[in-house]
């Protein structure tokens, strides 16, 4: 087994393929529409979905927004280096709301970034991806 994907519910399908595109370097992999069902699936990743775990965007037509809830954490991405990462990403008009650097009580850097439906995601310096706190 293997994991596929993780589905993410948002609220502008355009505004997050945008953030997912262009400000995190993902590509379009598919789109479908479900007419019948009124809703939009798009998936995206950085590769193709035979190999890697990807990211589904669902849009559900006429729902603009969604509760998050408190069960959600994150999705965690590396990066090559975090601090021109973040870099890019403030450039391209993300928000960077945990500035780069060390994780409390551990040596893994990390930065939080967050998308346009509210939902965080991790970035994780390569050097220190899979090795939890990094001590």
């Amino acid at each position: 087994m293997r994991i596929l994907h993780t589905m993410l519910r948002v609220g502008d399908l355009p505004r997050s393929l945008d953030f997912y595109t262009r400000i995190l370097g993902m590509k379009l992999l598919r789109q479908s529409e479900n007419t019948e069902y009124k809703y939009t699936l798009a998936f995206v990743g950085y590769g193709d979905e035979k190999d890697e775990a990807v990211i589904e965007l669902t849009y559900n037509w006429g729902v603009s927004e969604y509760e998050l809830g408190n069960a959600y954490g994150h999705i965690a991405l590396e990066t090559e280096d975090i601090y021109a990462t973040c870099d890019a990403i403030r450039a391209a008009g993300g928000t960077i709301t945990r500035e780069p650097g060390p994780v409390q009580g551990g040596t893994t850097e990390i930065a939080f970034v967050v998308d346009p439906d509210g939902y965080k995601i991790e970035l994780i310096n390569k050097k220190f991806a899979g090795q939890g706190l990094g001590n």
